[in-house]
């Protein structure tokens, strides 16, 4: 015969009731720290490692309760009734049926302290007493009066002593008065100026483009948050991998501090393949080809060539797109790019054939973190069938623009506001009306609006606004007219094809649009989501927004979250039929539809 096996090595299942004491703060730091809570669905453990886990919970509770002021606190803990001491109550434990034991925890706060003496020790400079924000009556919090030291040490730091310390401030318990005497001792050094400042790691970059860059110069007061600025702007220079700004152990005799400025230069050369699906215009495939340091001072030439309507039902073969672009950065001033833009198109749509070439240069300005303004010259020429009438067309356009993006990622946000709005005084001649200038004019904003658990449910919100005045529709090359229909505006219907028509059904295009979109965004997991959404609007053929037809599109969607962006799977169908433009629509694509 074999002896049973002991129960001891059973998991031993457990409830736990954590007493409120009445100090909401306590209470979430206690359940914080205790590991009884945090590990009881996820790792079972036997009966004698349960008594281990709690007497161990203990310690970590009697720290919490002096985290938040409370010195003479207590904390016990009974399992299935008895006190942890008790002899015997593993055996107890282990002859138990094998149901969840109960688990209880009962904290005494005893007194909250407050902070009695407060003593600075050294000599601080005046106007720098004031950021050492703690004062005798306030709650005896570890971590305020930890972050108090921390912030007094970066506002000298940033202040030009560079060589400050100060320690972790020591406390003294007055039990009696239930205070804390806190004494704080600080170094603040001597206060120092920038001294030279040198480069390592520099190869294909030149130092003078770095210097350019670099907002700090030799005889600057120190001061870190400064410094760190420099780093983060450097390192956001595509020519970078990585920057470490390292400043000397001590000043120099003349009382300045050097700072070695360490890179690690980025692959000059970047290949790149794209590509996209929607049952309208079928699939795109492209491939490009980046150079990041042309002339060694950031300029940027991207190659780029795409086969484009593969198989697409609102295509009536595949065309192509060809460009190159070209960037010089920090054009005469920082914050001001210069780029150069030569672009093949062509395209064989229901709604037209077209070939064209455009070039265009482009001033661009960030005028703040969150804003750029733009301003340049277009010129294209092209050769437009449509109805069967084959027309050239040469147009100039001068377009201005400014974009607005304070949202926290390109392919996914779920927070901020990203907005742009362009206004194109255009000059077009040729085509069988003959000359025809007008200005268009586009705005298109989107919100992102966080509903639950950070990043878990998003309402994304988007609207677009267009306009065309001095021209009619058919004054205009068709490229330039204004459609809907397609993943930008209405999804469900079949691109451009929600817009007026000509008699025969093919889009002819208008001269206002607006359209909005509703959709709501909701992880599952970890890698999983699905999506929701509505898009209606309208296209008009008078000049103004809010005319013409209001056609609706709704469905559904499914993503994957990847490192580099979710995959997106759209479905939706037209809300109002329209002709030809399809009963169904569905959009592949790298990141969300905006």
């Amino acid at each position: 015969m074999f002896a049973a096996p002991a129960r001891a090595a059973n998991p031993q299942p457990y409830t736990l009731h954590l007493a409120p004491t009445g100090d909401k703060a306590l209470d979430a730091a206690l359940s914080a720290v205790s590991q009884l809570a945090a590990l009881r669905a996820k790792a079972p453990v036997s009966p004698f490692a349960l008594i281990a886990r709690a007497r161990a919970d203990l310690g970590r509770l009697q720290t919490a309760l002096q985290s938040q002021g409370y010195y003479l606190g207590t904390a016990q803990i009974t399992v299935d009734g008895t006190a942890l001491g008790t002899p015997g109550l593993a055996a107890r434990l282990r002859a138990a049926p094998a149901t969840p034991v109960p688990v209880a925890v009962t904290v005494t706060p005893g007194p909250q302290f407050h902070l009695g003496r407060i003593t600075l020790q050294g000599k601080l400079p005046a106007g720098l007493r004031q950021h050492f924000a703690l004062h005798t009556g306030q709650k005896a919090i570890a971590a305020a009066v930890v972050d108090a030291q921390a912030k007094l040490l970066t506002e000298l730091r940033d202040s030009g002593y560079a060589m400050a310390s100060a320690p972790l401030p020591q406390a003294v318990e007055q039990d009696a008065s239930h205070t804390i005497d806190v004494t704080l001792r600080v170094d603040t050094g001597p206060r120092v100026a920038l001294g030279p400042i040198t480069f390592s790691g520099l190869a294909r970059v030149r130092p003078g483009y770095v210097r350019r860059e670099l907002n700090l110069r030799q005889g600057d007061l120190y001061r870190a948050n400064q410094i760190q600025a420099a780093r983060e702007h450097l390192a956001a220079l595509p020519v970078f991998k990585s920057v470490t700004i390292t400043p000397a152990a001590t000043p120099g005799p003349d009382g300045q501090l050097p700072l070695d400025i360490a890179f690690v230069e980025a692959l000059r050369h970047v290949v790149a393949l794209n590509g996209s699906y929607s049952t309208d215009l079928g699939a795109d495939l492209g491939l490009s080809w980046t150079d990041r340091n042309v002339l060694g001072a950031g300029q940027r030439l991207t190659v780029s060539a795409a086969i484009t309507e593969l198989g697409g039902s609102d295509a009536v073969a595949p065309g192509y797109d060809v460009e190159a672009h070209y960037v010089v950065p920090d054009w005469l001033r920082q914050g001001q790019s210069l780029s150069f833009d030569a672009i093949g198109v062509h395209q064989y749509l229901d709604t037209y054939n077209r070939t064209a070439l455009t070039l265009d240069a482009i001033l661009s300005r960030r005028v703040s973190p969150d804003t750029v303004l733009s301003a340049g010259v277009s010129g294209t020429q092209e050769q437009v069938t449509q109805e069967g009438i084959t027309s050239n067309y040469s147009f100039i356009g001068l377009p201005l623009g400014v974009t607005y993006d304070t949202t926290n990622n390109l392919l996914e946000p779920t927070r901020g506001v990203r907005a742009n709005a362009t206004l194109t005084p255009t000059y077009s001649y040729g085509g069988v009306h003959g000359s025809a200038p007008y200005v268009q004019g586009m705005g298109t904003a989107a919100t992102y609006l966080d509903l639950g658990k950070p990043g878990r449910r998003i309402l994304a919100l988007r609207a677009t606004l267009g306009a065309i005045e001095g021209a009619t529709p058919l004054s205009l090359p068709p490229d330039q007219r204004l459609y809907a229909g397609g993943s930008d505006t209405i999804r469900g219907y079949a691109y451009q094809y929600a817009s007026p028509q000509f008699p025969n059904g093919i889009p002819l295009g208008g001269t206002a649009l607006d359209a909005a979109t509703m959709e709501l965004r909701q992880r599952l997991g970890a890698h999983y989501g699905i999506a929701a959404f509505i898009d209606a609007g309208q296209v008009g053929t008078t000049g103004l927004p809010f005319t013409g037809t209001i056609l609706a599109g709704a469905g559904l969607g499914a993503r994957y979250y990847t490192p580099f962006g979710p995959i997106r799977l759209d479905i939706a169908v037209p809300l109002v039929r329209v002709p030809h433009a399809g009963s169904l629509q569905a959009y592949i694509g790298l990141g969300e539809a905006f």
